[in-house]
């Protein structure tokens, strides 16, 4: 377009009258062209027009609704509402877009580009801004396509020089250079996308010098105290803003960003934070408290831009940037062969990087740290030995717990036969008790490790007196899996798992013990030197049969039968049931039936009772909401809203409200319990109705974990679990559920997960 029609166009923008013409006096030939030339930028400054006014029109629109809608929610949430502004900059960019696509000297075409999936901005689960009281939700809107191959499209980057933040060679990785990293990783979904920021930021950091991580966990209270007193305001102050907030994280960032400094503070480094950390966590004894506030105390008045928010951040050990470990393994998988391969070589800064090559790698990092969980020593032989000798290198070893394999839910005897047809099987009591992954070191030592790798070996002393006795001479080492039951001493019967769970957690003595236990092992991971890890299911077992003496009622082998007839099982599940177990367990015995850590796969099977008259599984949910108790339940909670785990997103999804299942011993522990648990609003990872009718009286922590069943899975459009994969525009909810039990052994990031409630979904359609 020329720049004598874009001149009208720009005076009509500011509002300015242009002159009229007038129509008596007798126009020239040349005059006449002229004004169909006008006549032309008139039509397009009328569609220009046009254009404004529904814009105008939209903001009216949109201003009136979140009138109302303030209108509803201001007797139960305050909000700080800078809408305004945000809108009048969402208008003033649409009009420039609109002024520049009209003042083009090109046909009025939409040339924008559409943006990748994996690469747009994130927008906030359930987040109560500061900003505005619309509750936004990230949601999946249909359901991943596995058998198509994700590429990976690593930009061209130098992992020396182009950095957020720059440092010399041979100084210590200055922390807002990983801080910034978090950033960027915030603002984005995906996990390709998530992958490439992170690689790129280990592809740099790994030819610095080294760091030792930790993870720490500081109260509540500490760390808002170290807050008020970095910010120089009370505490009031900060709990105020962080009920408006939601995130300390963000209250330490907004109220230091409008901080000036006489002198700044010296750049902190990744080693300045982790060895602070190190020193708060080794902090004991007389004044420990007042310590630890004035080390976070320290890191905060020295940290810029970003970084306050996730120091904060890590001391509560929840990042929220929707970072997976996976994702973390995976990464440090392509650094680790980046950096080998295409470190600092110009001619190689622009060569494309074969995907299945990075998936390669990304694996062979997360199946070694399975087997051996410890990120500095994989690091260092990765470092030393090269990737590609790392899985030779690697080596599951006494006293560093692995994750345990896990099994896959089923319907019924039938869905096990037609999963494991024409395989070797191995049908074992499953026991209603605590998994426990027994270690027993050259030296001695003996450690007893829960399923999520706490070590629980205080808590069972008896286990500690009598296993090693049930060893045979040849046995020098070894790693057990078993479950840890209840049991009455006189009769052998088994107890439940309610009984187990009244056991004190530490300090426990011998004499002191009124619940006692037996250890059923059913399975080898280690024996004298050697990982059996990578040896099938019937290796296992013979060695294990071979290297112990059971002890009556001390320890024994999980009682098993070897078949592959139909009417066998069922008889077998059945006297399951008689004696007091939860059902069976049918695991493959062949050559490819190996130990795999952490996976839940086909090869081990659950056959529970609650398939005959309920889903084939229970469910592990978190309380994030209670309702206020009415008639026999006044004085106390009488229900709660339950959630399950987005394990790709970090975030808690609402499944379902339960009330049924609870003792009057219960409901009153629980309320105690969650005293000290509630918020004033739901978290920024909460994905809830925005509906307040739909919403608990109280909103809590994620907490704890309880064991849950039901009669069947639905679609809901008031819950978000696994919400558009199952349905474009609905998530998934629990019929009829009943309480079971705490499961204490499990932290709420360890719940079922939405991928999991997506697969029960979807198995119980095909079954009906």
């Amino acid at each position: 377009m020329s720049d004598n029609l874009k001149q009208p166009l720009i005076s009509n923008f500011f509002g300015n009258n242009r002159k009229k013409r007038n129509p008596r006096k007798r126009k020239k030939p040349d005059q006449q062209k002229e004004e169909k030339k006008v006549e032309n930028q008139d039509e397009v400054s009328l569609e220009f027009k046009k254009e404004k006014q529904t814009i105008k029109k939209k903001r009216n629109l949109e201003e009136t609704k979140k009138e109302k809608e303030k209108e509803i929610i201001k007797p139960k949430l305050e909000f700080v509402d800078e809408t305004k502004e945000k809108e009048q900059e969402d208008l003033n960019e649409s009009e420039e877009e609109l002024t520049q696509q009209f003042s083009s000297d090109e046909e009025f075409e939409d040339s924008e580009e559409e943006i990748p999936a994996e690469e747009k901005p994130k927008q906030k689960f359930q987040m109560y801004k500061e900003k505005s009281v619309k509750i936004n939700h990230q949601i999946k809107t249909k359901k991943p396509n596995k058998s198509k191959k994700e590429e990976y499209h690593y930009e061209e980057y130098h992992p020396t020089k182009q950095l957020s933040v720059n440092w010399k060679n041979g100084q210590n990785v200055p922390f807002l250079f990983l801080a910034k990293a978090f950033q960027e990783i915030e603002q984005y979904s995906g996990r390709i996308k998530t992958t490439e920021i992170l690689g790129n930021c280990f592809r740099s950091i790994l030819i610095s010098p080294d760091y030792f991580g930790i993870e720490l966990g500081i109260g509540e209270q500490i760390l808002q105290k170290a807050v008020s007193k970095s910010i120089g305001r009370n505490l009031n102050f900060v709990r105020k803003e962080y009920d408006k907030k939601g995130d300390l994280g963000l209250v330490v960032q907004a109220t230091r960003s409008n901080q000036m400094f006489l002198v700044r503070p010296r750049p902190l480094t990744i080693n300045d934070v982790f060895s602070k950390l190190h020193k708060i966590a080794e902090c004991h004894g007389s004044n420990s408290q007042e310590k630890k506030i004035s080390m976070i105390v320290s890191l905060l008045v020295n940290s810029r831009e970003c970084e306050s928010k996730f120091i904060i951040r890590i001391l509560q050990t929840k990042l929220r940037i929707g970072l997976a470990e996976t994702t973390v393994l995976i990464a440090l998988g392509h650094a680790l062969y980046l950096n080998e391969k295409y470190y600092q070589k110009k001619k190689n800064l622009k060569r494309k990087i074969n995907s299945e090559i990075l998936d390669k790698y990304g694996t062979t990092v997360k199946k070694n740290y399975h087997k051996y969980p410890n990120y500095d020593m994989l690091f260092e032989l990765a470092q030393k030995y090269g990737i590609d000798n790392l899985t030779e290198k690697t080596k599951f070893t006494p006293g560093i717990p692995v994750k345990p394999m896990l099994a896959k839910p089923t319907t019924g005897v039938k869905e096990v036969l037609d999963r494991l047809e024409g395989y070797q099987l191995i049908c074992e009591y499953k026991y209603d008790g605590e998994r426990a992954q027994i270690h027993f070191l050259e030296n001695g030592d003996l450690k007893v490790f829960s399923r999520n790798s706490e070590d629980i070996t205080q808590k069972y002393p008896d286990l500690v007196k009598f296993i090693p006795n049930s060893r045979k001479d040849s046995v020098t080492s070894f790693v057990l899996d078993s479950e840890c039951v209840a049991i009455d001493p006189k009769t052998g019967n088994l107890r439940p798992f309610q009984v187990l769970s009244t056991r004190a957690k530490k300090d426990v003595q011998i004499e002191d013990i009124s619940v006692d236990v037996c250890l059923f092992a059913f399975d080898l991971m280690y024996l004298n030197g050697e990982s059996l890890l990578d040896k099938s299911l019937e290796y296992r077992r013979k060695k294990l049969y071979e290297s112990f003496n059971e002890i009556e009622n001390k320890f024994t082998f999980a009682k098993g039968m070897q078949t592959k007839d139909l009417t066998e099982i069922g008889t077998f599940f059945k006297k399951a049931l008689e004696a007091g177990t939860e059902g069976l367990m049918v695991k493959r015995l062949d050559k490819d039936a190996y130990y795999q850590p952490s996976k839940r796969t086909f090869s081990w099977l659950k056959l529970k009772k609650d398939y005959l008259k309920e889903l084939s599984d229970t469910l592990d949910l978190v309380p994030i909401g209670a309702y206020i108790g009415r008639g026999k339940r006044t004085g106390g909670y009488g229900g709660y809203l339950l959630a399950c785990y987005d394990e790709d997103n970090e975030v808690y999804q609402a499944i379902c409200k339960i009330g049924t299942g609870f003792s009057d011993e219960n409901l009153e522990k629980f309320t105690k319990f969650f005293e000290s648990k509630t918020i004033s609003r739901p978290l920024p990872y909460y994905q809830v109705s925005t509906d307040l009718s739909k919403q608990p009286d109280i909103w809590l922590e994620p907490a704890v974990v309880w064991e849950v069943s039901a009669a069947d899975l639905s679609l809901s459009p008031n819950y978000y679990a696994a919400y558009g994969l199952a349905h474009p525009k609905q998530g998934i909810s629990l019929r009829f559920p009943r309480f079971k039990r705490v499961r204490d052994d499990k932290d709420p990031e360890d719940a079922t997960n939405s991928d999991q409630v997506l697969e029960f979904f979807e198995k119980q359609t095909l079954h009906k």
